[in-house]
């Protein structure tokens, strides 16, 4: 909106998709909702218990400016646990989201027109998030034929003088994707030639499915240039809590605090106190949640592939179906405005995530089983569909 009150930089500012549907589920009294990545579990009673208990025995206030000391421990002791990997205290600050870390990282490590690359299709909010912080997005393009992978050979075609850092997202919204450990080895490797950051955007760790999620910090030479972003909100289905992490070298933890004074201080209290009992209880609480999102992701699968003209990728991991609707003719925005009208289903346009996904529509299956039994009833019902 042009207005002489607002801010130039926000004169052509965009509505993601995401934002947008909000508005739209209203619009029918039965829809069926496909749209955000919120899952429709309450966060596990055992960890909204023992938060409430810490609130009342006093964590109301304001923690340490990196975050509670008792949960940047937990988390240092988590990735030890895990993975074998040693980190410091002082290399992990809590934030208020992954979505709040990932503007303190780009505002900490970029100077004007610095360049990130980001894999497309990709999560909405990052072009965005990397020119609030005076950067440019570079895409990287990825394609279903390649299940999504990143091809190295394009992606060091993309780096110049001013390339800074480029984003890994995996298990991967919006496509599902989870990068192979050799995909992985080969980023590493153009990190290092070229002295570029990683920024790893790790929030849906718990949703890899054919093998165990690697992080990109394991890798020989990574943890000095990798700054890894983390979220309690999907792997925990705390996402109302908004409460993430930053591991990343201790100088630049420093920055981001400093940044992050001038923001919002720190992240809540009690929702720092209930991440630090979700990791500790995450061997009883994360299982459940898990094989219930692998159970719809197999269920989806099924449906999909039984639907003339449409067609997605086995699932590997994350809580998204990233179907491919070309054979009908229809661009992602026309597929979904039909699906809302003629099916009462909200669904995200493939184009929404950038140009690699037109072509494609995103379901958030954040929804049971027989929710979305009904979804894909109506679906078969569409006349474009049938042959």
């Amino acid at each position: 909106m042009k207005h002489r009150f607002i801010s130039k930089r926000y004169w052509n500012s965009i509505t993601t998709p995401m934002a947008e549907s909000a508005n739209l589920l209203w619009k029918y009294k039965n829809i069926v909702d496909f749209s955000l990545g919120d899952p429709d579990f309450t966060t596990p009673e055992p960890i909204i218990h023992l938060a409430m208990e810490d609130a009342k025995n006093g964590h109301t206030h304001y923690t340490d400016s990196y975050g509670d000391p008792e949960l940047r421990d937990e988390i240092v002791k988590f990735y030890w646990d895990e993975y074998g990997l040693d980190f410091k205290r002082e290399e992990v600050m809590v934030t208020a989201s992954g979505s709040h870390a990932m503007w303190l990282v780009l505002e900490a490590i970029l100077d004007d027109e610095d360049e990130v690359i980001i894999p497309n299709p990709y999560y909405t909010p990052y072009p965005q998030q990397v020119k609030l912080a005076r950067g440019k997005p570079i895409f990287l393009p990825t394609y279903e034929e390649e299940m999504f992978e990143i091809n190295v050979e394009r992606l060091e075609a993309l780096i110049t003088n001013r390339t800074k850092a480029i984003i890994v997202n995996t298990p991967h919204n919006p496509t599902g994707t989870c990068y192979k450990r050799k995909t992985m080895q080969e980023i590493a490797m153009v990190a290092k030639k070229y002295d570029l950051i990683v920024i790893a955007d790790d929030v849906y760790t718990e949703f890899s499915f054919d093998e165990p999620f690697i992080p990109m910090v394991s890798f020989g030479g990574m943890k000095e240039r990798t700054i890894t972003i983390s979220s309690f909100s999907k792997n925990f289905a705390m996402t109302g809590w908004r409460v993430g992490y930053i591991l990343a070298p201790d100088f630049i933890i420093d920055v981001v605090k400093d940044i992050n004074e001038n923001n919002v201080f720190t992240a809540p209290s009690v929702s720092q106190r209930a991440a630090l009992h979700a990791l500790r209880l995450r061997r009883e609480v994360c299982p459940p949640l898990v094989e219930e999102i692998k159970s719809r992701m197999m269920y989806a699968y099924d449906r999909i592939s039984r639907i003339p003209k449409l067609s997605t990728l086995p699932p590997r991991g994350s809580m998204y179906m990233f179907v491919n609707i070309k054979e009908t003719g229809l661009s992602s925005t026309e597929f979904c405005d039909l699906l809302l009208k003629e099916a009462h289903i909200l669904a995200l346009p493939g184009i929404g995530f950038g140009e690699c996904g037109e072509g494609y529509i995103r379901l958030a299956l954040t929804i049971g089983i027989s929710e979305m039994e009904e979804a894909f009833n109506r679906i078969e019902r569409l006349s474009i569909l049938r042959r």
